[in-house]
């Protein structure tokens, strides 16, 4: 079998090494495979990507260009926690419409290697965050708050493309969305007694005013006053609560 031959070779190459990649199960995926799938011979992948591990490299790229053009691809709502919330809906519809590339890019885990993938998955939606945070929204620090989110995320979305289309729940996917954001945000503390109450309006506080300064460049602290500012907002914004 091979892919329709009225796509460029590229994009064929592109297509079969995805497909290949996320079936393997961690097992080595060959040229010869690579290139009887999509219909071109070993010369036309060398041509265009180099060799094997540049056609890999080129799938994880296409796919993160594609990936960050969903997540951005909005208007900013000026409600971080909104924007937040479509930020995870756009990740999840994205790895049910193409799941053999999401698999490559989110799937192929392996123990004690973290995926650079991941970690600038994790960037876009701290960028984000860092608005929650500075408009006191945020119980947490933004880059924990993106760590626990995106993988929740991720978990929901490799769930979901398991199961059989016909028999998807995306209630789960809302209902886990939400009660991530729920436990990373200052709702949370609504609930809680008067004096845990006050402890967490200091630590929303904390990351609010650490979260803005960041962003300012500010001017007005040296670099060195800055930096001990900044600890000590960390400090508190970490801090337990007990």
């Amino acid at each position: 079998m091979s892919f329709d031959g009225q796509l460029p070779p590229k994009m064929r190459l592109l297509r079969a090494a995805a497909e290949l990649l996320a079936k393997s199960a961690g097992a080595a995926v060959s040229t010869r495979q690579i290139t009887q799938l999509a219909g071109v011979t070993a010369p036309t992948l060398y041509h265009h990507f180099g060799d094997k591990e540049g056609l890999f490299d080129a799938v994880v790229a296409a796919g993160f260009e594609e990936y960050v053009a969903g997540e951005r691809d909005f208007a900013p709502s000026g409600q971080p926690l909104v924007d937040i919330r479509r930020m995870w809906d756009n990740h999840v519809q994205f790895g049910l419409k193409q799941p053999e590339l999401y698999l490559v890019m989110f799937g192929n885990i392996r123990p004690e290697s973290r995926p650079a993938i991941v970690a600038d998955a994790e960037v876009l939606l701290e960028e984000m965050l860092n608005k929650a945070a500075a408009a006191g929204q945020l119980n947490v620090q933004p880059r924990e708050a993106a760590r626990s989110i995106l993988a929740a995320n991720v978990g929901v979305t490799l769930m979901l493309i398991a199961e059989p289309a016909a028999e998807r729940n995306l209630e789960l996917s809302t209902m886990t969305r939400d009660a991530m954001i729920f436990a990373v945000s200052r709702d949370q503390g609504r609930d809680a007694g008067p004096e845990d109450s006050g402890k967490s309006s200091v630590v929303v506080a904390a990351i609010a005013l650490n979260a803005a300064l960041q962003a300012s460049h500010s001017d007005q602290l040296t670099s060195s006053e800055l930096k001990l500012f900044l600890e000590w907002l960390h400090r508190i914004s970490t801090s337990s609560t007990s």
